[in-house]
């Protein structure tokens, strides 16, 4: 796969359509889902007025990444919107498919009311660091995440 060119690139709402390119892609991020589970998961992304999915398409290629954003309203600060997850396909990184979902989903954020954006990264995912980085994002905080299974 060439990397689609920004002019050539559309953002837009993800579809049904689209779950078993996300499910794809949300393997290569390394959670990996079949289309039935992401189809479920896109399903429970509710209300849309709170979240939004974005994909990012080339008319070559197809969905070559896609952004998830949330509004959260928090007690501690002002309402902000958080990047709960973003992937741009192997082959294509580096071309500003990442940085266009990026800005898409800043936008949506602004438009919702949001004040500020976070993202949370995996402490192994320097690349990933260095793409937040350049697009204006600033490290302020190292913590530890915890799960319990319910």
């Amino acid at each position: 796969m060439a990397a689609a060119s920004k002019s050539e690139l559309k953002i837009r709402r993800a579809k049904s359509a689209d779950t078993q390119r996300i499910a794809e892609l949300s393997g290569q991020l390394g959670y990996p889902a079949t289309a039935a589970q992401m189809r479920e998961r896109l399903r429970g992304i509710k209300p849309v007025s709170q979240h939004a999915v974005l994909v990012a398409e080339s008319a070559k290629d197809g969905v070559i990444g896609w952004v998830h954003v949330s509004r959260e309203p928090l007690l501690e600060v002002e309402i902000r919107a958080e990047v709960n997850g973003l992937v741009v396909a192997e082959g294509q990184r580096s071309a500003g498919a990442g940085a266009r979902l990026l800005a898409a989903a800043e936008d949506w954020a602004r438009k919702h009311g949001c004040k500020s954006m976070s993202v949370r990264s995996n402490v192994i995912r320097e690349r990933a660091h260095k793409f937040y980085e350049r697009n204006g994002y600033e490290h302020y905080k190292t913590q530890k995440s915890f799960r319990k299974p319910l």
